[in-house]
This record gives structure tokens, C-alpha cells and sequence, in this order.
């Protein structure tokens, strides 16, 4: 069973947070672009806006409140799509809540406009990613306190502005209204879509929200209403106080406005509000995206590492401190272009929630007598409104703006980046992938080790653990490859000694059985052991039921491979005599970069599995190259238990 989330989060929380997520920066810098394609009609644009980001809200409550698990869009389109397109979904919305991440907090230190070096933010930034991120380290009750307090800033700055610029309103701004045509609106859309995008963060948290079927629905709407009332309101105080013919210059125009309406003092209070609104947004995207790497974790699509929980604050803590440290690398990347990065979100964007309603219509038909606690209205109209809206926003784009066709193309290739990371994945974990990858390349593993003589080294060390007495014995190679070990156990043991070779892959089968085909026929005496070689496709879980007895086992690159290591520890303890010996060989950290399979990265912990399972080892670690190698000698104990 997985390790439980702590569930600490109410209503409050989680509508705080869902308006800090949803709360985009197009909010308080997006007026000045919006009003550049489409002039007055950008009122006319929000309004299209807030409508759209309603009935998401709506389509998110109901997925959440059938599946309130950590994983959000992932889950819905797990169970709607299946393995491989699920994580194409959450590799698009993780990459899609990383790159926000770093924009609100980049946009966040360029509003205080205090003249940083750009060493100074740097370093500022890096600063805030690290304070947010210990916040979301240390829990439910860290982030909600966070959150709320952040939340009445979001709130409260807009109020601010709306309460006073609304008496300073010149009607004349509005004249003519329809400045442009009505098809710049689209445009317009466009860049102005990223001010709601988010409903999904608040998903993130379903195991730690208390009464998530009933709170995370009621909260995502609560905070689109609001989100959406307040920018309208916003955007007809901006317009009316500054003509969108001079608002197009504005560079920060709320930050301008509010100088207009509060004077230099005013203005100051205002900035700072602005860069903890903004942070704030960044607090409840940082606080949610772990919990979508937990979820690909638990699921065996990303490294397992990322599926623990803190043992006292109950956080995916090392999902957490990888966020960390992939928001520096994309800080120190140098993506700071706000506009750039908003064409690259806004594809990303539709991707997912086109995906995420297309999974709401497929899990109507497919779970139709599932319950839901809520239910989003007119699906038969809204889910092709919804479609077409992000649709025509991207064609709109593309058409219009110079440059966006690399843009599109750009975002779309950063998607697709997680194609090979699947595949990547699947190698790791998957049995029947791992299989499929072995028997391709059998015969190019084969050609590799007879020019190169790699692996005799590591061979010698095992047939010297051996020893003579494994002369007239039986040894089983647990994982024959091909068959470079199972020749040089066949010496070791003799004429009246047995090697059991076992593989998963067909293709390694055929070529261990010719090699010892052909040596038989190349010696002309009978030096060699008896061997039996046998193709075992469930040998990642089990030991072969044809083997009965051995009194020693040996193993090469098998280990990472093993689904349940203790099932076949257990397993290999049945078949082996007190005192037999085990020698397990393992390749590790890979390019000295990618990470092993969680217990064999420590010696403590695989020391322990095996002694839980009646076997004393020593562990012992070789550094290489390109990988390191991990020896595991042991043997088996009875009674007392004895050391190697």
C-alpha cells in the first residue's frame, strides 16, 4: 500500500490556493498587450474568458470529484486514455507548471522595478524558489498558512485599485468601442488565456484536502468567479483611467495605474502587493507539482524515489528538492522573456485541457454509473465550445503574429521530448518492455562482448567466490545474458556439476544454448558441466519452477530488473543448502547520471533485504567509466548468523 498524504487542507485553503494558481501574471501585466490587437474589445475578451474558465473550473470539479487522488490531470487521463498518452499529459503539465513557476517569480522581482542587476535577480529568484519550496517541504499547515495570508493580498490588491479607480472612470476611453475588428479578439485570447490557467493545481492536493469530492469543485468555481469578476472590473478601471492607445506603451500598467490613483506612496504599496500577489501564485504552483511526480511514482512512471513521504511532515519531500533544482536550472537557462514564454505555455496549455474535456466526455460513456458528487453542466455543448475556443485561439496566433509558427513548433517539440522519456521509463520498470528491449538487442550485446572481452573481470571475481568446491555441484545463473558466464561456470563445475541458465528473452536463450553448443563441440574431452538452459518470461518475478535445487546461485544485471526482490530472495532461500553461496552483480548510476532503482542505492538497505531473507552479504561498490558495478557475496544462514 502506498504511503498516505496528511490530509490538512479545508476550504479556505484550498480556495486560496486555487486563486493563486489560476491567478496568472496576465492579470496585472497582460492589459498592455491585449489592448495592442484588440483595443476596447479586450473587455469583450475577458468576458469571452471568464466564461470558458467557468465551465473548466466545472469540468475539473467533476474529474476531481471522481478521482480526488494526488494526480490530477494525469489521473483522469489515465483512466480515460490509457498508460502512454496519461504520461504524455503529465510530462505536458509538469513541464507547463515548471516554466510558470519560474516566469511569476522572474516577472514577480521585475515588478518591484528597484533597477536589480541581473546577478542580483538571479540570485533573488533562486532565493525565492528555495524559501517556497521549504514551505511546501514542511506541510499542510506551513502552505495553508502560507497560502491564506498570501491569498487576502491577491485579493485585496485589485480591491484596492477597483474601489478608487472606479470614480476616476473616463467614459470617453470607451468611444468607439469597437476599435478593432471582432476577430482580433481571438488574438487577444491568446495571450490573455494564461490569466486563469491552474484549475489543475488545486487537484494536486485531492489526498490532503479534507472532503475533496465537495471542497476542491466548490473551491475551483468560488475562484474562477472571483478571479474573473475582479479582472473585469480590473480591465474597465485600466481602460477607462488609461486610453488603450497609450495603455499599448505601458510596460507594468497596473503598476502605472496605480500611480494614477494613489500618488508615489500609493504606487509603492501596490508594487509590493503585486510581488506578493505573484508570489503567491508561484507558492500554490510549487505546493501542488511535487504531488504530480508522487502520482507518476506510485504508478511506475517516473523514479520511485519520488513516491516517498516525508516521515514526519508527510510530503513527497524528494519530488520536492527536485523541483527545487530543476526551477534553478531553468533559471539559469536565462528564460526570462516573458512574452517568448507565454507562446511556449499557451500551447502547452491547450494540449492538456483539450485532453482533460476530451477525458470527461470518454469517462461519461465509460464509467457512466460512477458517482459523482458533482457534475458539470451541458456537456454535449460546452466540451466542443471549450475545444473550439483553444482551438481558434492557436489559429488566431499563428496566423497573426510574426515568428509564433517557431513558437508552436518550439513547445510542441518540448512535449514531445516526453516521448523518448516514456519509452525511458518503461525500460526501467516495465517487464514486458525490458524483455522486448533484450531480445532487439541480443545479438548486437553478443557481437559487443566477443570483440571487447567486456565483463571478464567481473566474471573471474564470481567463479573465484565460487570456488573448487562448486566442483560436481549445481549452480543456478540467475539471468544468463549471453552466455559469456554461464561457459565459465560450466568449466567450474566439471564434467559432473550442473549450471541451470535462465533469461527472459528469447533471443538470449538461442545464443547462450549455440555457444554451448559449440564449445561441446569444440573440446575434445568432456570438461564441461551438464547445462540446462531455460527461457523464463516471468523470471523478473520468480525463480523457475524446474529448478528445484542449486547449491549455489549466481547473477549478473538482473537485479534492477527484479518486481519483487523479496518474493525472490525468498525463493532462491528454499532452493539453496545452508551455507550455499550467492553472488549478485549489478550495473549502477549510469552515465554517473541516471539513478538506480530506490534499495539498490544504498548498501545498508540491501544489505538488509537479504538478511531479512535468510542470507548474510557483503556489499561491495566499483567504480567505472561510463557505470559502477554493485558485488553482492552472501550465503545462506541458519541459527546463529554468520558474516562474511
Amino acid at each position: 500500500m502506498p504511503e498516505e498524504l496528511k490530509r490538512g487542507f479545508g476550504y479556505w485553503t484550498i480556495l486560496a490556493l486555487s486563486i493563486g494558481a489560476i491567478l496568472g501574471t496576465t492579470l496585472f501585466f497582460g492589459a498592455s498587450i491585449g489592448a495592442k490587437y484588440s483595443g476596447n474589445l479586450l473587455i469583450v475578451a475577458w468576458v469571452i474568458l471568464s466564461l470558458i474558465a467557468l465551465y473548466m473550473a466545472a469540468i475539473f470539479g467533476e474529474l476531481t470529484a471522481m478521482f480526488p487522488k494526488a494526480g490530477g490531470a494525469y489521473e483522469f487521463s489515465k483512466q480515460a486514455f490509457g498508460k502512454f498518452f496519461s504520461f504524455i499529459i503529465a510530462w505536458t503539465a509538469w513541464l507547463f507548471g515548471s516554466i510558470s513557476t519560474v516566469v511569476i517569480i522572474i516577472a514577480a522581482i521585475n515588478s518591484l522595478n528597484v533597477g536589480f542587476s541581473d546577478f542580483e535577480g538571479f540570485l533573488l529568484s533562486v532565493g525565492l524558489i528555495i524559501v517556497l519550496n521549504i514551505i511546501a517541504y514542511f506541510g499542510a499547515e506551513a502552505g495553508a498558512f502560507a497560502l491564506l495570508i498570501l491569498g487576502i493580498i491577491m485579493i485585496g490588491i485589485p480591491v484596492l485599485i477597483i474601489a478608487k479607480g472606479i470614480t476616476m472612470v473616463n467614459p470617453a476611453n470607451f468611444q468607439p468601442f469597437f476599435s478593432h475588428e471582432f476577430s482580433s479578439v481571438f488574438i487577444t485570447l491568446f495571450f490573455m488565456a494564461e490569466a486563469f490557467f491552474g484549475w489543475e493545481a488545486a487537484t494536486y492536493l485531492a489526498e490532503e484536502t479534507k472532503n475533496p469530492t465537495r471542497v476542491i469543485p466548490k473551491a475551483l468555481l468560488h475562484a474562477t468567479g472571483i478571479i474573473g469578476i475582479l479582472g473585469l472590473l480590473m480591465l474597465i478601471v485600466t481602460l477607462g483611467v488609461i486610453p488603450w492607445q497609450q495603455l499599448i506603451s505601458v510596460e507594468a500598467p497596473t503598476n502605472e495605474l496605480a500611480g494614477m490613483i494613489y500618488g508615489s506612496t500609493g504606487k509603492v504599496v501596490v508594487v509590493v502587493g503585486i510581488f506578493l500577489a505573484m508570489i503567491g501564485t508561484a507558492t500554490a504552483t510549487i505546493i501542488g507539482m511535487p504531488r504530480l511526480l508522487l502520482a507518476l511514482a506510485r504508478d511506475k512512471l517516473f523514479l520511485e524515489q519520488f513516491k516517498k513521504l516525508h516521515p514526519r511532515f508527510k510530503t513527497p519531500h524528494n519530488a520536492i528538492m527536485f523541483q527545487t533544482v530543476v526551477s534553478v536550472m531553468l533559471l539559469l537557462l536565462g528564460l526570462a522573456n516573458y512574452r517568448v514564454l507565454l507562446e511556449l505555455m499557451v500551447p502547452m496549455a491547450a494540449v492538456l485541457y483539450i485532453s482533460t474535456v476530451v477525458a470527461l466526455v470518454i469517462l461519461r460513456k465509460k464509467m457512466h454509473a460512477r458517482e459523482r458528487p458533482f457534475k458539470a453542466p451541458l456537456i454535449r455543448i460546452g466540451v466542443p465550445v471549450v475545444v473550439l475556443f483553444f482551438l481558434s485561439i492557436m489559429v488566431a496566433w499563428i496566423y497573426a503574429t510574426p515568428g509564433a509558427g517557431i513558437s508552436f513548433q518550439t513547445s510542441l517539440s518540448l512535449i514531445a521530448i516526453g516521448i523518448p522519456l516514456y519509452f525511458l521509463v518503461e525500460l526501467y520498470y516495465d517487464p514486458k518492455m525490458i524483455t522486448q528491449i533484450n531480445d532487439v538487442f541480443a545479438y548486437a550485446t553478443f557481437f559487443f562482448q566477443k570483440i571487447t572481452r567486456s565483463g571478464a573481470s567481473t566474471q573471474k571475481k564470481i567463479v573465484d567466490f565460487l570456488g573448487e568446491d562448486i566442483k560436481g555441484k549445481s549452480v543456478l545463473e540467475y539471468g544468463c545474458g549471453v552466455g559469456s558466464l554461464t561457459l565459465k561456470l560450466l568449466e567450474a563445475v566439471g564434467p559432473n556439476g550442473r549450471v541451470y541458465a535462465t533469461h527472459f528473452s528469447k533471443n538470449n536463450v538461442k545464443i547462450t544454448k549455440k555457444r554451448v553448443e559449440i564449445r561441446e563441440w569444440q573440446t575434445d574431452t568432456l570438461n564441461y558441466g551438464r547445462a540446462q538452459i531455460i527461457h523464463d518470461p516471468e523470471q523478473m518475478n520468480r525463480i523457475h519452477p524446474d529448478i528445484g535445487y542449486a547449491d549455489a546461485v549466481v547473477s549478473v544485471g538482473v537485479l534492477s530488473y527484479i518486481q519483487d526482490i523479496r518474493k525472490v530472495l525468498k525463493e532462491l532461500y528454499v532452493i539453496l543448502p545452508v551455507g550455499g553461496k550467492l553472488c549478485f552483480v549489478e550495473h549502477t548510476d549510469f552515465f554517473h547520471l541516471l539513478p538506480n532503482v530506490d534499495w539498490l542505492s544504498n548498501n545498508k538497505t540491501i544489505e538488509r533485504l537479504f538478511r531479512e531473507s535468510g542470507f548474510s552479504v557483503k556489499v561491495e561498490r566499483k567504480k567505472g567509466l561510463l557505470w559502477n558495478r554493485v558485488f553482492v557475496y552472501g550465503i545462506k544462514y541458519s541459527g546463529e548468523t554468520p558474516y562474511i
